[in-house]
Order: structure tokens, then C-alpha cells, then sequence
């Protein structure tokens, strides 16, 4: 038997028994040390949904994760007992045009972690397919392991917006993808990183992993400040990682001549209002992230050579024993957590 932390209804979780997983044919099974928790297992912890994915009985949270590999299934080739590895949480069909095209984020069929049906890796084992395992170098913790997943996003954002050497950003939200964005983004080369947001701790978070500068947009009038912080240019990209109307909105009026914008954040709304004449006369680019494609081995080797320091996005850790509290922690005190973690 092994434990595994249940959502058992709207803000309620329990600790379970649960059979021990078998590996198939090409999965390994991972003793799982570290789970991130994301900004959609809270949502689905509050409200039991998002959009049309919807919990339906007990549920298992938790899709950042790493840990060690225990067990081997079946015709497993590249991976030992005893290897640590981070896990890209979804499995994809690997027959759709997607798939074949190297775009397997965008897989209809997708098997992801914590996404409904599918249970999450809040529990001690898992098995996985070995070939969404991804071995951790000696320098690489497993804690480091479980924040390869957002900082994936993070990469993928700053590369959806071509973003090189010495390029201006302007990056909306401070939360945990904005920050691992304004990291990707300064090991890409930006020069100039420029951060908007409403919580002041998260904007002491940016600046000291390297924000150019901060803006309080509750305080102030954010488009005035970047006009006069960019002399009226622009930035060359601008990525939207809060998920707010009132953000996306300001996107157009932001980004530079020939620039690009970049929406990541998933906004509550189901039409956002979007002044797209104001891009007209800018011919800028609009693109969008859906999770990400074909990044984990280079985000896992941009820890290892000290490129990205991620670790430092962490501001709490709980213990397994302890999966409740820190939910609820995590969703009282959205203020003060930057990125939350339970230790198993």
C-alpha cells in the first residue's frame, strides 16, 4: 500500500491508502519527493472545475513533480533504479498531426496530471511512461525537478515571443509564471526586463531575481510608467501572465512597433475586450501558450549549468502529512506565496 493526498470536495482533502501502481510496458515507477502546487490545483480545489474540465469524486491533485525511479516495466531502456527524474505530467497520443509535427501540447487525446479524469501524482509512487521522465543531473535537486514543469511554461512563453539579446520585455503578473518567464527571458539574453503587478511582495520577488524594474500597478498608472520607462517606444515583447482582462487589454498599447505580444495567463472571462486597432498601425504579432512542447531537457540543463536559479521562486514548504494545510495556506495567504511546495 502507499498514501496519496485526496481533494475530497470543494476545500476538502484527505490522506488515503491506496494500492501500489504497476508499471506497464516502457513505464518506470517514481518514488515521488516533491510536488509543486500550481495555480490550478487551487482553482480546482475552490471551485471543482476549470472551464470544462470538472472533478467528479475524489480526486488526486498535483502535477509538478520529481522523484527517483524504484521499478522498471517492461522493455524500459533508458532509465535505472535509482535515477532521478522530472516528469512532464502529460502523456499524448503520438499519432495525431500534433503529435507528428513536434506540437504535442496541443494532442486533443492528452493524458495530463491532475486534469479530470486523469488523477494527479500527489502520492507517494506513480507509474509513468519512461520516455516523459526526464533524468536530473547530479547538481539538480528533486525539489529543482518539481519547478521544471512551470518554468517549461516560462520558456515557452519567452520563446512563443522570440525573445534575444538585448530585446526590452514588459512581463504582466508577478506570480509564480511570471517570475519563471522573467527568468527564461533574462537567461535568453533581454536586457531590459520591466514587471507589472498588484502584490508588493511578488515585486520584491522580480526585482531580486533581476526585474530592470517594477511597477505597482494598484498604486499607479501602469501604461504611463512603461511610456516613460521605454521613452515612448514600447517593448519589443510583451507577455501577459496574469490571466487579468484589465492586462490583456493593455497589451497593444505597450508593445513596440513590429513587436509581439505574448498571452499566456488564462483569463476567467470568456470574451476579453482587445484593441486591435491600436496594433494595426504597429504591425505586432499576438501569440498564445498552451503549456509547452519539447522544453525540459534544455530547461533541466539550464539549471544544471546555473543559467536559471529557480529554486529561489520557492517560498514555502510543507510536508506530505501536511497536504491540507498547505492548500489551505496556499489559498488564504495569496499574498505572501510566491510557489508553494509539499515534500513527500
Amino acid at each position: 500500500m502507499q498514501r496519496a493526498a485526496f481533494m475530497t470536495g470543494i476545500n476538502k482533502m484527505e490522506i488515503r491508502d491506496i494500492d501500489m501502481p504497476n508499471p506497464k510496458k516502457g513505464e518506470v515507477i517514481v518514488k515521488i519527493e516533491y510536488v509543486g502546487i500550481c495555480g490550478s490545483d487551487v482553482h480546482y480545489l475552490e471551485h471543482g472545475r476549470i472551464g470544462d474540465f470538472i472533478v467528479d469524486g475524489d480526486f488526486i491533485l498535483g502535477h509538478e513533480c520529481a522523484g527517483t525511479v524504484t521499478q522498471l516495466g517492461e522493455n524500459v531502456k533508458n532509465l535505472k533504479v535509482g535515477d532521478r527524474v522530472a516528469l512532464e505530467p502529460g502523456i499524448t497520443c503520438g499519432q495525431c498531426e500534433f503529435c507528428k509535427t513536434g506540437r504535442y501540447n496541443l494532442c486533443p487525446d492528452v493524458e495530463f496530471l491532475a486534469t479530470p479524469p486523469y488523477h494527479g501524482c500527489l502520492q507517494n509512487y506513480i507509474a509513468f511512461p519512461e520516455n516523459m521522465c526526464f533524468r536530473l543531473p547530479d547538481n539538480v535537486s528533486t525539489k529543482e525537478g518539481a519547478l521544471v514543469e512551470p518554468l517549461s511554461v516560462g520558456v515557452h512563453a519567452a520563446r512563443q515571443g522570440n525573445v534575444s539579446l538585448g530585446d526590452r520585455v514588459v512581463i504582466l503578473g508577478a506570480g509564480c509564471i511570471g517570475l519563471v518567464t522573467l527568468l527564461a527571458c533574462k537567461a535568453l539574453g533581454a536586457s531590459e526586463i520591466i514587471v507589472t503587478d498588484i502584490m508588493p511582495k511578488r515585486l520584491e520577488f522580480a526585482k531580486k531575481l533581476g526585474a530592470t524594474s517594477v511597477i505597482n500597478s494598484a498604486q499607479s498608472d501602469a501604461l504611463k510608467e512603461i511610456e516613460a520607462l521605454t521613452a515612448g517606444q514600447g517593448a519589443d515583447v510583451v507577455i501577459e501572465t496574469a490571466g487579468s482582462s484589465v492586462t490583456y487589454s493593455q497589451t497593444p498599447y505597450i508593445v513596440k512597433r513590429g513587436g509581439t505580444i505574448v498571452l499566456v495567463g488564462m483569463a476567467a472571462d470568456d470574451i476579453i475586450g482587445f484593441n486591435f486597432a491600436k496594433l494595426m498601425g504597429k504591425e505586432a504579432q499576438v501569440k498564445t501558450v498552451f503549456r509547452y512542447r519539447n522544453i525540459y531537457p534544455q530547461a533541466i540543463n539550464a539549471i544544471s549549468g546555473g543559467l536559471i536559479d529557480v529554486k529561489t521562486i520557492v517560498t514555502h514548504e510543507f510536508d506530505f502529512e501536511d497536504s491540507a494545510k498547505a492548500f489551505d495556506f496556499v489559498i488564504n495567504n495569496k499574498n505572501d506565496v510566491v510557489k508553494a511546495v509539499i515534500k513527500l
